[in-house]
């Protein structure tokens, strides 16, 4: 037992409790007699106030005192580690061996994988996503072409933007953009398009189709041009990709990232 209070602050803490618990069973008591032999009427209703209110703070100091000892009581943990040490002892047999060695690689295989699993889900996402994203959209396939696509016909890169110049060129271009209320512009540079190919455009957030567009090509064969996207609920945090289709085929697309943090941290 003394084990279990030595180097300890609860002998003093005991002792600190029992005397508090003792000082105040000694103000009830003695309130008790007030109350009891008090003549007059309003000292014994303060006597009775007082005995109220020293009981209730015994009864307290009582189960803190007994909630202490409990504690104290309990036989502490022995964190000193126990090790074993065989004298005399045979050498594992070279089957017994392999058998562990096999058993701590297939451990080592099986977490690998469940770490790559963790830390590559959008890497496995973005490779079913790819495949869904190659193909249009009914909804903006609405239009039978005209024109031929011509095998020279090419959109050049998109660069994306928050502002354009008078000449359909993008003002600070940028890979990472800000969440929120805005209007995303994407230029590019067409040769050999011809009027009365079906083009298209079509807008991804993580994947889903979120807005897009379908027309008859009436802008001529060379020059630059634009798309824009201003979504009602504003930009939410995610990869946006824009595909530009034309006459059925993917010319071009290309994707953003909008993050509040990434774009703080000038990424």
């Amino acid at each position: 037992m003394s084990a279990l209070f030595s180097d300890t602050i609860v002998p003093w803490l005991l002792g600190a409790l029992l005397l508090m618990m003792a000082l105040t069973l000694a103000i009830t008591i003695k309130s008790w007699r007030d109350l009891k032999c008090s003549p007059y009427f309003f000292l014994r209703r303060q006597a009775e106030k007082k005995l109220q209110s020293y009981l209730m703070a015994s009864l307290a100091l009582m189960m803190v005192t007994a909630v202490t000892s409990a504690f104290a009581w309990q036989e502490p943990e022995d964190p000193t580690p126990r090790v074993a040490i065989l004298a005399n002892a045979k050498p594992p047999r070279e089957d017994i061996v392999a058998l562990f060695r096999e058993s701590a690689d297939a451990a080592t295989a099986v977490a690998n994988t469940a770490l790559f699993t963790e830390t590559t889900p959008d890497l496995l996402l973005s490779a079913v996503e790819t495949e869904a994203d190659q193909t249009l959209p009914a909804q903006f396939d609405q239009f039978e072409p005209t024109a031929e696509l011509n095998p020279d016909t090419d959109l050049g890169a998109l660069a994306f933007s928050t502002e354009i110049s008078d000449r359909y060129q993008a003002i600070n271009p940028a890979g990472i953009f800000a969440e929120g209320y805005y209007t995303l512009y994407a230029t590019f540079d067409y040769t050999q398009m011809a009027n009365g190919m079906e083009w298209a455009w079509v807008w991804r957030l993580n994947g889903e189709v979120v807005d897009g567009g379908n027309k008859l090509w009436n802008d001529g064969d060379n020059g630059p041009g634009y798309i824009y996207f201003t979504p009602e609920e504003g930009f939410q945090n995610g990869e946006y990709s824009l595909q530009v289709w034309v006459n059925g085929e993917v010319l071009v697309q290309s994707e953003v990232i909008m993050n509040n943090a990434a774009f703080a941290a000038g990424n």
